[in-house]
C-alpha cells in the first residue's frame, strides 16, 4: 500500500458502491455471511463490482466459506481478494492462494495482546492482515459490529505485510485511531451507515477525508 488506505466495507447497493469510489476508497469490501445484515450474493456482488473501476480493489469478505462457495466468489463475484474472517488457519490461507489464485486477507479479533501475538502464524502466509474488534459475547458476525479495542495494543507491533485498523472506526474517531496505532489501512463498515448495510454518501465522504489527511 502507497499512503494510507481506506477500505470501505458492507455494500449493498449502488449509489453506495458509486459514493465509496468518488470520495476516494481504495477497498471495497462486499460480504458473503448470511448472518450479516450486509450479506450480498454472488449475483448481486457480480451487478455492484461491475460499477467499480480498475485501481479499487474488490474484496470478498468470507467466514470459514467452504470451497464451493469461495469457488463460486471468485468464479462470478467479479472480485479482486479473499478476506478471512473466521477461523481460517494458516494452511487454508495457503490452499485458497493456491487454488483461487487471489490475495488474501486474514482478519483477527482483538481484546488483549495475545490475539494480536496468533497473526504471526499467518504473516508469512497471509498478503494482508488485518485487526478488528473481538465481538460480543452473543453476537452472530465476528465484525461489522462497532466494537473498538485498545489502539495501543497493535502500535508497537511491526509487521512483513500490509495491515488494516478495523473495529467501530467513524469520520469521528479515525484520525486518533490511525495516530495511536501507525496503520496504514483503515477498513469501516457501521461507522459509516444509516443502518446496516445502508450506507451514507457524506460520511464516507467525511471518513476518507479524515483519514486520508
Amino acid at each position: 500500500m502507497v499512503g494510507l488506505a481506506v477500505k470501505i466495507c458492507g455494500l449493498t447497493r449502488e449509489p453506495d458502491v458509486e459514493a465509496a469510489v468518488k470520495a476516494g476508497a481504495d477497498y471495497l469490501g462486499f460480504v458473503f455471511f448470511p448472518p450479516s445484515p450486509r450479506s450480498i450474493t454472488v449475483s448481486r456482488a457480480a451487478e455492484l463490482t461491475k460499477l467499480v473501476p480498475e485501481g479499487v480493489t474488490k474484496v470478498a469478505l468470507c467466514v470459514d466459506a467452504d470451497d464451493d462457495l469461495l469457488g463460486n466468489i471468485t468464479s462470478n463475484a467479479g472480485i479482486d481478494m479473499i478476506q478471512f474472517h473466521g477461523t481460517e488457519s494458516p494452511s487454508q490461507v495457503v490452499k485458497a492462494k493456491k487454488y483461487f489464485r487471489l490475495p488474501v486477507m486474514k482478519a483477527f479479533a482483538v481484546a488483549e495482546s495475545k490475539d494480536v501475538i496468533q497473526a504471526r502464524k499467518y504473516e508469512l502466509v497471509a498478503d494482508y492482515l488485518m485487526f478488528d474488534a473481538k465481538p460480543p459475547k452473543n453476537a452472530t458476525r465476528p465484525g461489522g459490529n462497532a466494537e473498538v479495542f485498545d489502539w495501543g495494543l497493535v502500535a508497537n507491533e511491526k509487521w512483513s505485510k500490509p495491515w488494516f485498523l478495523a473495529g467501530g472506526l467513524s469520520p469521528k474517531n479515525v484520525v486518533e485511531a490511525i495516530r495511536i496505532s501507525g496503520a496504514k489501512g483503515v477498513d469501516v463498515s457501521s461507522g459509516v451507515e444509516d443502518a446496516p448495510g445502508i450506507k451514507n454518501s457524506d460520511q464516507i465522504h467525511k471518513f476518507i477525508e479524515a483519514a486520508k489527511k
